[in-house]
């Protein structure tokens, strides 16, 4: 009697992907990356775009402004860019911005890498208190403090009136600027401080023992490591202190004003003389600088933001 002869019904391996599966899967993949794209393109040219518009409507000449905003200029009216900052004195309030963004950098970073190191690292008496006064400093809005700030360095300078008679704390960009620092210290100690405690103390204790001091440990060890904190700190309170209007409008009532302030003049007085040119002309003035910022450290910033996803 011959043996039953059985049919093999090939299965696929445990390990071998499901091909019914794999196409569904497939699709909605591609789906979702399709959405993702569109999704980024079309932020992307909703940011592009005013732009693009902004920079060519500061090119065109003051007739040209009267037809269609599509159009492109006629002729590239490089004076517009110099009339906005020698006639309309965007030059000076351009300096200005720039000293008084600077000075509130290096007086917040002076301040808030050594304290957050040692609240990082060190134990003393009333460290608690400390860390929630800095978390509550962060719900604090400076725009709502701003008048209370105001009227303390007007008696300020009620006090020194015989030293200084014009004045000392008011309409100093200076001051302004030590303003912008304290403002931002909260936010500033707080993110270095998470970025310090995720750094290993071994490195530390390896410095220590070849007979490094602690300030040369946090200088030398750990600031060159908490890089990638450091740079977006520096992003984000520079885009702060340069964006700022509301602090700065208050603080520096005489010509000293800021290049947002000179803009608003600016704005005004073009709207009545109908020289558009100009005024997007010192619109793109303003821009400029956060772009060329963000182009200097955006390497360092993905570095840090993908440094901090991988850390756990």
């Amino acid at each position: 009697m011959e043996p039953n002869t059985m049919t093999m019904i090939d299965s696929p391996s445990p390990g071998a992907p499901s091909t019914g599966s794999a196409r569904p899967g497939g699709r909605r993949a591609r789906a979702g990356r399709a959405v993702t794209y569109t999704l980024v393109t079309a932020l992307a040219l909703a940011i592009a775009v005013p732009v693009a518009w902004v920079l060519t409507a500061s090119l065109k000449a003051k007739s040209e402004f009267f037809g269609s905003p599509w159009t492109l200029p006629e002729a590239l009216r490089w004076e517009n860019y110099v009339d906005a900052f020698t006639d309309a004195h965007l030059g000076s309030y351009f300096l200005t911005s720039i000293l008084v963004t600077v000075l509130g950098l290096v007086f917040v970073l002076a301040v808030s890498v050594p304290a957050a190191y040692v609240i990082a690292r060190y134990d003393f008496p009333g460290k608690g208190a400390v860390e929630t006064a800095l978390l509550a400093g962060l719900f604090v809005n400076v725009n709502y403090i701003v008048v209370p700030i105001f009227l303390m360095l007007v008696d300020w300078d009620k006090a020194l009136v015989d030293a200084f008679p014009d004045g000392f704390f008011l309409d100093n960009p200076t001051v302004l600027s030590l303003v912008y620092a304290a403002t931002s210290i909260p936010f500033t100690i707080y993110l270095l401080t998470a970025y310090f405690r995720s750094i290993p103390v071994e490195y530390e204790d390896a410095a220590a023992l070849d007979g490094a001091s602690r300030f040369r440990i946090m200088t030398t060890i750990m600031l060159p490591m908490a890089r990638p904190a450091v740079t977006t700190v520096i992003l984000f309170n520079f885009l702060a202190y340069w964006n700022d209007f509301i602090i700065s409008l208050t603080l520096l009532p005489g010509e000293g004003k800021t290049v947002q302030v000179g803009l608003l003049n600016l704005f005004t007085a073009q709207k009545a003389a109908a020289d558009y040119g100009r005024l997007y002309a010192g619109m793109v003035i303003v821009i400029v600088p956060v772009l060329l910022v963000y182009a200097l450290i955006q390497k360092r910033l993905i570095e840090g933001m993908a440094s901090g996803g991988v850390k756990g």
